[in-house]
């Protein structure tokens, strides 16, 4: 099966998950100190993971790829992780993109949010090379794609886990504060794990999550597990590439048909539902409550 050359044989490709994988997925019963890392795709989903990883483990990099320490919830079953098994390390931790009315109830949830133009070109450059033939849709073209997600899309999960924001069991991050403040981000998550990790365990994990730390083990973060168990069976090429570790920066390359079309979705979706009216506001308004 080769890659996309267009939105329509993307669109056609829905072999990411299988139904029953799904299914599995979402029948699970959490332990009461789980810990769900469920960002919007390519929202920094790796990033978090990497965070609750090290400060569970005491800094151990001892996994070829993340995911094969923190399982991806919705796939599991199709890549033969059994989700009730024994972790490397406690709390067990859990990657997935659900939303909070799809997600298993029992555990505890960490939620990145970000600006969704940013998120948007990050998930198109991280599918270029993979599942789209690189340089065959334009930024344009699956900015306008992107618009169309409805329940899949990036508005509905936002929308959802901002209404759960005041639960004690749900922790809600900006992925630009996190940028801002590394360590306070990564403060705000021990206390919500709620493990007793002390200054140097945190200081840490910090260090683990900077940007140079991933890039130089840029490997462990390039979904090369994922690709080595779905990628034959679905038929895709073999060579294709992921880099997942990104300095962030992508606002330089949307054009302003882009940023407006994206401002006017925002409008009529979290805009009218919350009452906010950006995501520079929404981000304010969660900075307010630490």
């Amino acid at each position: 099966m080769p890659r996309a050359r267009n939105l329509a044989e993307y669109e056609a490709l829905d072999i990411f998950v299988t139904e029953e994988g799904f299914a599995r997925g979402l029948a699970y019963t959490p332990h009461p100190t789980d810990v769900f890392v469920s960002p919007y795709a390519k929202c920094g989903t790796t990033w978090m993971q990497q965070i609750v990883h090290g400060l569970r483990s005491a800094g151990s990099m001892d996994f070829d790829e993340i995911t094969e320490v923190t399982p991806w919830l919705e796939l599991a079953h199709d890549m033969g992780v059994d989700v009730n098994a024994d972790q490397v390390a406690a709390p067990r931790v859990f990657k997935s993109h659900l939303r909070w009315d799809q997600i298993p109830k029992g555990g505890r949830y960490i939620i990145v949010l970000r600006d969704p133009v940013d998120a948007m070109v990050s998930l198109k450059r991280f599918l270029d090379g993979w599942f789209i033939e690189e340089g065959s849709i334009s930024l344009d073209e699956f900015a306008q794609y992107y618009l169309t997600r409805g329940e899949d899309g990036y508005w509905a999960h936002a929308a959802s886990w901002w209404g759960a924001r005041e639960r004690e069991d749900v922790l809600l991050l900006s992925f630009e504060d996190m940028k801002t403040d590394l360590y306070k981000a990564v403060n705000q998550v021990a206390d919500f794990m709620d493990q007793g990790y002390d200054d140097a365990r945190r200081v840490l994990a910090t260090r683990q999550a900077q940007f140079e730390f991933m890039k130089a083990h840029a490997h462990q973060f390039d979904d090369n597990f994922l690709k080595r168990v779905h990628d034959p069976v679905v038929g895709l090429p073999t060579d294709s590439s992921s880099n997942k570790v990104s300095t962030g920066k992508t606002r330089a390359q949307v054009s302003d048909s882009i940023r407006t079309a994206f401002d006017q979705h925002w409008d009529a979706t979290i805009g009218k539902e919350f009452g906010l009216a950006s995501y520079a506001e929404m981000r304010a308004e969660l900075s307010q409550h630490p």
